[in-house]
């Protein structure tokens, strides 16, 4: 089988406990093996636009909408984004998603991890 390049995100799976006190545990979702040309360039037009206009909150909707629907291909929610994605790190790894698909960068992290499975 081809060797084809697959990015990761991962959620809290356990949110209401972390909230209380509890050790988070999270859940990892990868993108499907082999991603359409057509989401590229949804991707780069996405970027553009982000670049150029909208409020904050416009901006971070469409990122969420694009990152569970298009390039997740609904493996999760856009409500599992916003209630199980951790704030300090969520702008950036939204962006993440979206420059593994616009430009193929992994992060290290991801790069490491499948580095350990194969």
């Amino acid at each position: 089988m081809a060797n084809l390049k697959r990015n990761m995100i991962e959620l809290v799976k356990n949110p209401e406990e972390v909230l209380n006190g509890g050790e988070p545990e999270l859940e990892r979702f990868w993108t499907p093996a082999f991603i359409p040309l057509s989401i590229v360039r949804e991707a780069i037009g996405l970027q553009t636009e982000t670049e150029e206009e909208g409020t904050e909150l416009e901006i971070m909707d469409k990122l969420v909408d694009f990152v569970a629907n298009r390039i997740y291909n609904k493996q999760f929610t856009k409500d599992d984004i916003y209630n199980r994605l951790h704030a300090p790190n969520a702008i950036e790894t939204l962006q993440e998603q979206i420059l593994f698909v616009a430009q193929g960068h992994q992060t290290e992290e991801t790069k490491n991890f499948l580095a350990k499975k194969r």
